[in-house]
């Protein structure tokens, strides 16, 4: 399927309710799992991820759990169906079995997992028989996902024993490992990090209430059209200040390229102010699921830019890099890439879209989400799996629409 947006003429100016965090999400419905008392989650993520994680948790007398393209299911289910009693098999979608899961199955095993790879070594799909785990001192490299970190400490309280991660080398995605200890401690468990060191005492989740706030990944889609968008203004609500969520850092990211954001009662308000920026360079190691927004703004305001700190965008729905170097150069955007992990541009291309062109989407949420507001600059864009969307922003469509896009 294939869906033809034509952008609006007129400045976007609406109110806009955002999904609920799925990263926060996902974090959350771990904790409840483990919790024995009543944990009540409010404004939960209506995300295919978060979904596909809800079906899982609710049926885990299935002796096969398939949980499709769903990377954080996946790494979370592993360390999660680790303690938890029972045999299982944990597979998803031919993507996933070729997304690596041998660091989290290493240090699994260390603890005392029995888990069994029944297709390739350190790939799914996998067998996992729930027992005891005894906790020790574990050494992990920081330049491998997060998510197996966060997998880790989230089972930790109920391991018998203190368990102490020791973190080696440069650290990715910082922020969401943050994410999970700040939302443990929430929840009653003792657990700190100082230096490289992470430490969790043995304990218990308590149950406490938790509102689920609003998604900045999904927001920043909208920070790129009002960035794209002369004179444009609208309201994000269920956004914070305090937010738990290192993809926040996108309000500074794009005053530099003319957003202006204004926290509210209700979010926070975001306009189309001037700018004259004429070089853009950051580094995304804490927040990699904006690269490929700011790539394609970048593009479109015709700013060169350096953008480092992509290190795991290789491994993510697709090879993020590759589709973006793919996909641009079909425009006539030519990107250089630099040891799997930085970006840049000159600025000195401008582009052309083909007659009846293409954009493929790689079955990756966001490449679907960060290039649909290029239309604002093409007028007319054709996107491949528009569903593709629903893994994180599913009314994503519709919203578009509210605000003058019409879709075909």
């Amino acid at each position: 399927m294939k869906i033809k947006l034509t952008a609006p003429i007129k400045e976007i100016k609406s109110f806009m309710s955002l999904p609920a965090s799925k990263s926060i999400s996902n974090r959350a419905l771990i904790i409840q799992a483990l919790c024995r008392d009543r944990i009540k989650l409010k404004n939960l993520s209506t995300s295919k991820d978060t979904q596909v994680l809800i079906s899982a948790l609710k049926d885990l007398s299935k002796n096969t759990i398939d949980i499709g393209a769903t990377g954080t299911a996946m790494r979370f289910l592993t360390a999660f169906l680790s303690i938890t009693s029972g045999e299982r098999i944990l597979t998803g979608s031919d993507r996933m079995k070729q997304r690596p899961i041998h660091a989290l199955v290493n240090i699994l095993r260390e603890l005392g997992a029995e888990i069994e790879y029944l297709e390739d070594d350190g790939y799914p799909p996998l067998k996992i028989k729930g027992n005891k785990l005894i906790a020790k001192s574990i050494s992990i490299k920081g330049n491998i996902s997060s998510q197996y970190i966060s997998a880790l400490l989230m089972i930790a309280p109920y391991l018998e024993g203190e368990f102490i991660l020791t973190i080696e080398g440069k650290i990715l995605s910082n922020d969401y490992i943050w994410m999970t200890i700040k939302l443990m401690q929430k929840f009653g468990i003792e657990i700190q990090w100082n230096e490289n060191i992470i430490t969790v005492a043995k304990g218990e989740y308590k149950a406490e209430e938790l509102i689920v706030e609003s998604d900045w990944s999904s927001a920043s889609y909208w920070f790129e059209m009002i960035s794209l968008n002369e004179n444009s203004m609208i309201e994000l609500t269920g956004l914070t200040r305090d937010s738990l969520q290192g993809d926040s850092v996108l309000t500074e990211l794009f005053k530099t390229l003319g957003v202006d954001s204004a926290f509210t009662n209700f979010g926070i308000r975001i306009k189309n102010i001037p700018t004259n920026c004429k070089y853009f360079e950051y580094d995304f190691t804490d927040c990699p699921d904006l690269a490929q927004t700011l790539a394609v703004t970048l593009v479109a305001k015709n700013i060169p830019f350096r953008l480092t700190g992509l290190d795991n965008l290789s491994i993510k729905e697709t090879d993020r890099i590759k589709a973006l170097v793919v996909e641009f150069e079909k425009l006539g955007i030519h990107f250089q890439s630099e040891n799997n992990n930085t970006l840049s541009w000159n600025g000195n291309e401008k582009i052309k879209i083909p007659s009846n062109h293409i954009v493929n989407t790689y079955e990756d949420h966001r490449m679907a989400l960060a290039f649909a507001p290029l239309s604002l600059i093409t007028r007319e864009l054709i996107l491949e799996d528009p569903e593709v969307v629903a893994k994180s922003y599913p009314g994503y469509w519709k919203d578009l629409e509210s605000v003058g896009f019409e879709i075909k």
